[in-house]
């Protein structure tokens, strides 16, 4: 597959994300680094054929991105990237009225419109818009996945080793915490940090941690080979011996996670915790979604620190990518990729938006990103404003 190499700048950045990143203290001051990216020649037909669109967050590039697909003049798709600021973005759910996006110390929630997404520029582009209304300041908690779960948003709550939901007026409401951590204090002792919700969605079922550590920093000692899944109605470690794991998630009757450290992505038995590979990836393996028979992984590159070093993936002796990949369930192939070379070094999470071609997200602060300003205002007897009313809308996909 020939690669289209298409360099793209993020809006508002001056041509350099990694730059716009570092004057937010996120990343060490940098050089301006252009966004430069190439795919898979199928990977926009890809997407085009399921009707199918991807929101990623990158916490190194303190982004969330759109991905989706438009038409071009000869009616074939045309990948279509777009850049919205999130400080520190982290934790992605969908929700029954849009999406939820965890950042350095805060949640926001961005209502989804249908309405006002085709009158966004380019106009008839985008068929959903996903618009920063809202946060929940919970301070710095280094949240990781987020899930829509019964009623209520849950969060892994990283820094104080335990699952949580966001309520006012706390910060958030401590609801569950792995049976070797002893009290709810601040102090990363596991590194709590991936969560499979039910499939019916009612409750939380597996999470993930890169240790069993209930000693601050506990787990680092042991991250080659220290990550265990658990089992939230047992409280078991259905499996151990794993490489920083991240993101279960329950599909079809299936449990899958990220073996990151060894850059995998296994199905495991709920019964007997027996996890069987289905493929490796160049790359740290962080981000999952299903869709089908097509699993969607984010790929990060080793960042050469205490943290990533020395982790079996670096054995390879292999090219390590970010970017996307999407491999087949049923036969294990990496049937289609997009790799980021420039601009993003990580992806944390991905979310699908099945039904929707092209979804524009607006972030909190548009005058950053160079972006449009949007006003969401209810219609009154006495306008005649034709602006997308505040009722909510149906859950994405």
């Amino acid at each position: 597959m020939t690669p289209l190499n298409a360099p793209v700048e993020a809006p508002g950045a001056g041509g350099s994300l990694a730059g716009a990143a570092a004057e937010q203290g996120q990343i060490p001051s940098a050089p301006a680094v252009p966004v430069n990216y190439e795919h898979s020649l199928n990977f926009a037909a890809l997407l085009s054929h399921h009707a199918l669109s991807l929101v990623l967050t990158t916490y190194q590039a303190g982004r969330v991105l759109t991905i989706g697909t438009t038409p071009t003049p000869d009616g074939g798709p045309q990948l279509q990237i777009g850049f919205a600021h999130f400080p520190q973005a982290m934790g992605l759910a969908r929700t029954p009225t849009g999406l939820a996006v965890g950042s350095r110390d805060a949640i926001w929630t961005l209502p989804a419109s249908r309405e006002i997404a085709p009158r966004l520029k380019p106009e008839n582009s985008h068929d959903i818009a996903f618009l920063a209304r809202s946060s929940h300041h919970s301070g710095p908690i280094m949240g990781h996945d987020l899930a829509w779960c019964g009623d209520q948003l849950w969060g892994v709550n990283t820094l104080f080793n335990c699952l949580c939901t966001f309520e006012a007026p706390w910060s958030f409401v401590p609801r569950w915490h792995p049976p070797f951590i002893s009290a709810i204090t601040p102090g990363d002792r596991c590194h709590l940090n991936g969560l499979a919700v039910a499939e019916n969605g009612t409750s939380p079922a597996y999470v993930t941690a890169l240790g069993s550590s209930d000693e601050e920093n506990g787990w680092r000692e042991h991250k080659r080979q220290g990550g265990c899944l658990i089992d939230l109605a047992s409280g078991e470690l259905l499996l151990r011996g794993l490489s920083m794991p991240h993101s279960p998630r329950l599909h079809n009757g299936q449990l899958y996670l990220l073996d990151s450290g060894h850059g995998q992505l296994l199905r495991v038995d709920p019964r007997t915790g027996s996890p069987t590979t289905i493929c490796e990836l160049p790359g740290f393996t962080r981000g999952l979604e299903c869709f089908g028979d097509l699993a969607l992984v984010g790929l990060s590159r080793i960042r050469e620190t205490a943290v990533f070093g020395g982790l079996p993936l670096q054995e390879r002796n292999e090219q390590l990518r970010c970017g996307v990949a999407i491999v087949q369930l049923s036969t294990g192939n990496r049937i289609a990729h997009l790799w980021f070379n420039s601009g993003v070094e990580e992806i944390f999470a991905i979310a699908c938006l099945p039904g929707y071609r092209n979804p524009a997200l607006i972030g909190p602060d548009p005058s950053t990103d160079a972006s449009q300003t949007v006003w969401m205002v209810p219609a009154t007897a006495s306008s005649n404003t034709t602006q997308a009313n505040n009722t909510q809308q149906p859950r994405p996909g």
